[in-house]
């Protein structure tokens, strides 16, 4: 079983994969000094982070196999990331588009896939910036973007519960739920559905004016 928690920054999510995950939990990834940047190599840098997600999940299938379980601090499949900054106008529709495309050809391999259940921490935006502020532990890096992040991030999981109904909950759980395997974990007809029923944002990204 893989069992995925996400949230936005300071959202409480990572506490929550600690208390409850112990050594199951397959942490996020950290910074890489090879990142492509976006901007300059739309396409190399979808292909980089499609590669880092198919790492991600790798490791949680090993973990599995080891333990019968793994527990995500945010989701391998973490296409959600680009889909949001397009939301916010951070990102373009043809930066979007590349990525989703680098991502379904892994889906379709069979390298990455749909997680067993899901589990969609939410939070005030104030109360995450009053934790942020307090814990002096950890370096957050574009919080406040975070924090934009969390109503598209929130609209994703959204759709893919109509897709995969009974797999996402929202709210952290006292305790881990009782898990029951996904069927079609590499279901590319699933992840189209999903993909069609997301919106489109309801402005244009300054950088789709500048392609």
């Amino acid at each position: 079983m893989i069992l995925v928690v996400e949230g936005i920054s300071a959202s409480g999510k990572t506490t929550w994969c600690t208390k409850h995950g112990g050594q199951h939990v397959i942490p996020e990834n950290g910074r890489f000094e090879n990142e492509p940047d976006r901007l300059k190599d739309p396409a190399g840098a979808a292909a980089f982070w499609a590669e880092r997600n198919v790492d991600r999940w790798q490791t949680a299938l090993a973990m599995e196999d080891i333990s019968s379980w793994a527990l995500c601090d945010s989701d391998p499949l973490k296409l959600h990331y680009i889909w949001s900054l397009w939301q916010v106008g951070e990102a373009s529709e043809h930066d979007w588009r590349i990525e989703l495309d680098a991502t379904r050809e892994t889906i379709a391999q069979g390298r990455i896939g749909f997680a067993d259940y899901y589990i969609i921490g939410s939070i005030e935006p104030q109360l995450a910036r009053e934790r942020a502020k307090a814990d002096t532990t950890r370096r957050r890096s574009k919080f406040e973007l975070h924090v934009r992040l969390q109503h598209a991030l929130l609209t994703w999981y959204s759709a893919m519960n109509e897709v995969l109904p009974g797999k996402v909950r929202f709210g952290f759980p006292s305790e881990i739920p009782t898990l029951k395997s996904i069927d079609g974990r590499y279901a590319v007809a699933a992840f189209d559905q999903m993909i069609a029923s997301l919106p489109r944002p309801t402005h244009t990204s300054s950088r789709d004016g500048a392609l």
